[in-house]
């Protein structure tokens, strides 16, 4: 007794470490480097807006809806909020938070399917992944979904695989985790979160174990999982008279599948298919530094499966055959679900695959430390995953600070912050990036009007205090011979969001 009360408390320490220590590496460096155009302002508007509004069921941003994801990084930005205040440190804390818990459930599902070795390697295998290192610090939905879609994968895999003799209780615990990661994934982004669903049922066709299947009990637990969302879904959809599913599900799901959105991907057919190796090739950026081993885990996959190690057919519901790895079956499903249903939609983004890297990450930690040791040599892991850590943190505290001064928007707040008024009006002219709002709201209780340069004028003209933001040689244009007491702040900086460079003055009416 007394063995296993020292070995649980050294697990809970490691445990701990691993946690904390994630925590603190994803966060370097995100107090310095300015919210990035376009998302990152939009999620950390919207839930400062949720706040003030007290509205928790329809976000909104510069005091509109705003409909295209559901609302579970909001709650938890506005939540960091409460803790740290209105800042771009808190906006993207609740990014590594996921990012860490992410990797806590990589331990402890590696753990269970092959020992603490390989729940290490996967955890720290995914946590310096290249992908994995951006998203971290970003304030986006992105890592919650890739929290609840790998412990809907991990406590799937429990419920397929049920090596103990357990009890109904045990198995329901599962079950219920299981159903309640994918409510909870639906609400970080929605319905690609239910890909742990296509995985499990790809297993139990492919088996034919239909005994298993009634381990899952689908309906109930499918029936379950609509329930929690709609304790969200349903307020929200009649708060917005149904737009909220015609634009979350309709356009930005059943949209982006069929059509490009805001450029990224191919509009025509020839394209198209040009494009459909897209995640396969980015992947080795992606997953920097271990996309290297790739090659070396896709021979030794092949090899086995050739080999007649790894046939789905027997795997589940009968006995394995000697060296069977009934994991990988489950692990290489997941990965390439998420694979083929990106590689099909016509939107394209780098990072759309990043719900797949915890499932590579365990499947890489498998072959990795099983080679170690049948070659008894000593690995290479060790030494690249320092060098890899010792990179990524020194990039996110050296790059910031040097890159900050080029976004134009936190520039030109930095510059006018101290002549800003609670009670201001403002106004843009050809440049309404999201991070004007996020920024200058943070001071300014009003929302952002966009104007041609036909009314700028006519705004500036106005009583009560007020801004116009506009590029610099419409401005010198437009208010040349402006009152002596209105004041100029010019800045020149990069807009990320569209590529090109920017040089964008302010102009200030104080009374």
């Amino acid at each position: 007794m007394p063995d296993a009360i020292l070995g649980s408390g050294l697990k809970s320490i490691n445990y701990a470490l691993l946690f904390f220590g994630c925590v603190l590496f994803h966060i370097a460096g995100t107090w310095s480097l300015p919210l990035i155009d376009r998302d990152e302002p939009r999620f950390a508007e919207a839930s400062r807006e949720m706040t003030e509004r007290g509205d928790y069921i329809v976000p909104r941003f510069n005091n509109q809806l705003r409909l295209d994801k559901p609302p579970l990084a909001y709650w938890a930005q506005a939540a960091s909020y409460r803790i740290f205040g209105e800042n771009d440190f808190a906006a993207r804390f609740p990014s590594a938070l996921a990012a860490a818990f992410t990797a806590l459930s990589i331990l402890a599902w590696g753990a269970r399917i092959g020992g603490e070795k390989i729940g290490w390697w996967a955890a720290i295998i995914f946590t310096l992944s290249l992908q994995t290192f951006l998203h971290a610090k970003a304030a986006v939905a992105d890592m919650w979904l890739v929290l609840f879609v790998t412990l809907a994968n991990w406590t799937g895999y429990e419920l397929i695989e049920n090596r103990e003799a357990r009890s109904e209780k045990w198995r329901t615990k599962w079950w219920l985790a299981f159903y309640f990661s994918l409510a909870l994934g639906f609400l970080a982004k929605g319905p690609i979160a239910w890909t742990p669903l296509l995985t499990v049922s790809a297993i139990i066709i492919y088996a034919r174990d239909w005994p298993l299947a009634r381990r899952f009990k689908f309906l109930p637990g499918i029936l379950l999982t609509l329930a929690v969302v709609a304790l969200w879904g349903i307020p929200a959809l009649i708060q917005t008279h149904g737009e909220f599913f015609a634009i979350g599900i309709g356009r930005h799901v059943i949209g982006r599948s069929f059509a490009t959105m805001e450029g990224h991907g191919a509009n025509s057919l020839g394209m198209y298919l040009l494009l459909l190796p897209f995640y396969f090739v980015t992947v080795f950026v992606s997953f920097f530094p271990w996309s290297i081993k790739l090659p070396w885990l896709t021979c030794k996959l092949w090899r086995k499966g050739k080999a007649g190690v790894i046939r789905l057919h027997q795997g589940y519901g009968g006995q394995a055959g000697p060296g069977y790895r009934r994991i990988d079956n489950y692990l290489l499903a997941g990965i390439a679900i998420i694979f083929v249903i990106f590689t099909l939609v016509k939107t394209k983004l780098p990072h759309y695959t990043l719900p797949a890297f915890p499932l590579l990450a365990l499947l890489l930690a498998r072959y990795w430390t099983e080679a170690a040791i049948s070659e008894n040599r000593r690995s290479t892991f060790t030494s690249i995953a320092v060098t890899t850590a010792a990179i990524w943190i020194a990039i996110a505290l050296v790059l910031p600070p040097l890159v900050a001064r080029f976004f134009p928007a936190y520039q030109l707040f930095q510059e006018s912050r101290a002549s800003l008024q609670r009670n201001m009006q403002f106004a843009s002219v050809e440049f309404e990036e999201p991070s004007l709002v996020w920024y200058f709201r943070s001071r300014v209780k009003e929302f952002l009007t966009p104007l041609n340069k036909r009314r700028a004028t006519e705004f500036m003209s106005l009583s009560g205090p007020r801004f116009i933001i506009l590029p610099t040689p419409v401005a010198g244009t437009l208010f040349a011979n402006s009152p002596q007491h209105w004041r100029f702040f010019s800045t020149s900086g990069f807009n990320i969001a569209k590529g090109k460079r920017v040089d964008l003055t302010l102009v200030l009416k104080p009374e």
